[in-house]
């Protein structure tokens, strides 16, 4: 890109409208996008009523980097470039595509991009009521040329040599063949126009093409921190193709691929029996399968076929409508206890009154056509477990009416307790944490010493205003946020004041609890909450005659918690918490605004973080100089030790039987021994005579 292109899309930057819009204004969002790839989308925040969208392709000046006037004459198509827009009540989602092809050009080939920064365009998307522009999308794309291949392969049989003898390959990374793969710089199908694109971020090591890198014990090789005194004398003179490494990933056997089935064998042989189920073990069915329940996975969609996981209580919600509705596992399954014995559910249907606690959202449709099911609308399990084994398992099914048209919120909850204590205490011996249940917290000096350890769980629009408090799950970093509407004349002083009142309102405690059941008159059994200050209330920090600028916000909340194992009961690991620490980020905070700001509102991001620290439950036994030393010696840790120094003859060497070593390194004594005594001078004085 030329200093015209880049003047033109710093201009693009500073002329796009940011957040902070008026409640009654229209406006996209995003409204400047870097487009990298064939398609975009931005969303049209307003009335979609009578309003008119165009594309217009906006060349800048070469000379001056501005941009054309583009007015609302324009269409839904420009060049070749395709707008689509799908209308909602205030929110329609627009869509930008590129119909050219993005291929590469072939000899005596068209329609294909002649270099490999394929595209490179300005574009400007216009809502227009009548010849009134409303909102405005600014559009930089720059696309470069696929290289992905799309030849056809040929079926002949490749060669390959015997990797026993073989090092694993001049260019590891070369896995497509006739095309060239991404960063893998010395694949020779790479041309050096394409090497450009990443020549500074290669692979490396063996799988970028180093196959033959030197090895310890090369003379010339300096990779050790420290060299023994007697390195020179035990180094090896070698070229590199006699590598330790030849043959290194080779396994000299051939093993069929098996298809992972959803199954795992019961050990239910004779004198291996199954001794029972340890926390986070998988619970079984009667036909060898898992128990599954519908769950979230780590991108937040639910999976049908979650397997429970024991000891280990979850509570999730997943959406779901008439059509997508799947019925999960029967309730007549039966379930393994842990000694391959099998226990029947007890269920109990019961039937849901309150819909609006499920159904969140619906459609306008006419009574006479609408098609109704009756569903599961929540389903709580409760298992009834005694050390090891499963002793019961209730089962409570909430059924009702779910109608076409309509979002149902499921509701899945697992829960475990123990046979002693069955009305929902914890086990007495189970004194640590287990993953995924809340932290405890409390306020040890209050008269109510509950306590709450919140992070945010934005809805809607995500404004603080609106966000609920989710508890902070034990193992489990989180990282959440909520928006801060902040206008121009905002004081820097009470925006402070505002956002620390914001963060602190997730933690209304002084005290976590080291264990789960921790008791709130035993203070040993709490750990106090280092609080980090934000910044020095003492201190004046001035901004001048600035309006909507403000430094030192301390928008960033970060908790860190650190934790141990410090034993188990019943093979179950016990985990403690040892210490808590908050501490607060600042950020520099400047108002947005769009064309004109007027008394319009901007949005200042403010976010919780929580990360799980795990450090050894004692220090570990610091090393003392003999063993540091020790260390050289030490044949296990060292690929070269004086214990080696004559590696024939020593057990070390297995190459062949140690008789025929020790033959052998007898018979080069001997011949040692007398070439010296027949280089003495005194051998050849008594020869001669």
């Amino acid at each position: 890109m030329g200093l015209p292109g880049l003047g033109a899309l710093l201009l693009l930057l500073l002329a796009a409208p940011c957040p902070g819009q008026r409640a009654g204004d229209s406006v996209f969002q995003p409204s400047f996008i870097h487009m990298s790839g064939p398609r975009v989308n931005s969303f049209f925040l307003g009335n979609s009523s009578g309003v008119t969208f165009s594309v217009i392709l906006s060349p800048g000046n070469e000379e001056t980097g501005k941009l054309q006037v583009a007015n609302c004459s324009g269409s839904k198509r420009a060049g070749d470039w395709n707008l689509d827009v799908t209308p909602g009540m205030n929110t329609s989602k627009v869509t930008v595509s590129l119909t050219r092809n993005l291929e590469l050009c072939l000899p005596n080939a068209t329609d294909c991009c002649p270099s490999p920064l394929c595209v490179l365009e300005t574009l400007q998307v216009l809502a227009c009521r009548g010849s009134v522009r409303l909102a405005q999308l600014l559009i930089q794309a720059e696309i470069f040329a696929n290289s992905s291949f799309a030849g056809n392969v040929s079926e002949n049989a490749t060669i390959i040599p015997n990797q026993a003898f073989q090092p694993l390959g001049s260019c590891p990374c070369n896995l497509t063949a006739g095309a060239c793969d991404v960063r893998c710089c010395c694949d020779l199908e790479c041309t050096p126009d394409l090497k450009q694109l990443f020549n500074g971020s290669c692979f490396t090591g063996v799988f970028g093409g180093d196959v033959n890198p030197p090895f310890d014990q090369l003379c010339s090789s300096q990779s050790m921190e420290y060299t023994p005194e007697w390195f020179p004398f035990l180094c090896v003179q070698s070229s590199l193709d006699n590598t330790p490494f030849l043959g290194y990933f080779y396994h000299g056997s051939i093993s069929t691929p098996k298809v992972p089935a959803f199954t795992i064998p019961l050990q239910t042989s004779p004198g291996r029996l199954f001794t029972g189920y340890r926390q986070g073990d998988p619970i079984i069915t009667e036909e060898n399968e898992y128990f599954t329940i519908p769950q979230q996975s780590l991108a937040g969609q639910c999976v049908g076929n979650a397997p429970v996981a024991y000891l280990q209580d979850f509570d999730v919600k997943c959406l779901t409508s008439l059509e997508s509705y799947k019925e999960g596992l029967p309730h007549h399954v039966r379930i393994n206890t842990g000694t391959a014995d099998f226990i029947q559910q007890n269920v109990t249907y019961r039937t849901i009154t309150d819909r609006g606690k499920f159904i969140t959202e619906s459609e306008n449709l006419h009574p006479a056509e609408v098609l109704c099911q009756n569903v599961t609308f929540a389903e709580h399990y409760t298992f009834i477990c005694k050390d090891k084994n499963i002793e019961q398992v209730n089962v409570t099914v909430f059924l009702g009416s779910l109608c076409d048209g309509e979002i149902l919120t499921q509701r899945f909850t697992v829960e475990f307790l123990s046979l002693k204590s069955t009305n929902g205490e914890e086990l007495p011996e189970n004194t640590g944490y287990q993953v995924g249940k809340p932290v405890r917290a409390a306020n040890i000096n209050a008269s109510d010493p509950l306590g709450t350890l919140n992070i945010w769980q934005p809805a809607g629009r995500g404004l603080c205003a609106s966000a609920t408090y989710t508890p902070v799950l034990f193992g489990v970093d989180s990282y959440s946020g909520c928006i801060l509407e902040v206008g121009i004349n905002e004081d820097c002083s009470l925006l402070r004041g505002n956002v620390t009142e914001k963060l602190n309102s997730l933690i209304q405690a002084t005290h976590i609890g080291k264990r789960d059941n921790s008791s709130y008159s035993d203070p040993d059994d709490w750990v106090e909450i280092i609080r980090l200050d934000p910044f020095n209330s003492d201190t004046n920090v001035s901004t001048g005659n600035l309006k909507g600028f403000c430094p030192d916000i301390p928008a960033n909340l970060n908790i860190h918690i650190m934790f141990a194992e410090v034993g188990a009961v019943q093979g179950i690991p016990q985990q403690q918490i040892l210490a808590v620490q908050i501490s607060y980020s600042t950020v520099l905070w400047q108002f947005q605004c769009g064309l004109s700001c007027g008394n319009s509102l901007s949005f200042l991001p403010i976010t919780a973080s929580v990360q799980f620290i795990k450090v050894p439950a004692q220090p570990p036994v610091r090393k003392t100089r003999y063993h540091r030393i020790y260390v050289e010696f030490d044949c296990n840790q060292n690929d070269v030790c004086l214990q080696q120094l004559f590696y024939p003859l020593t057990r070390f060497y297995t190459g062949e039987p140690y008789s025929q070593c020790l033959a052998k390194g007898l018979l080069l004594a001997f011949l040692v021994l007398l070439a010296v005594i027949m280089s003495n001078p005194w051998f050849s004085k008594l020869w001669n005579r």
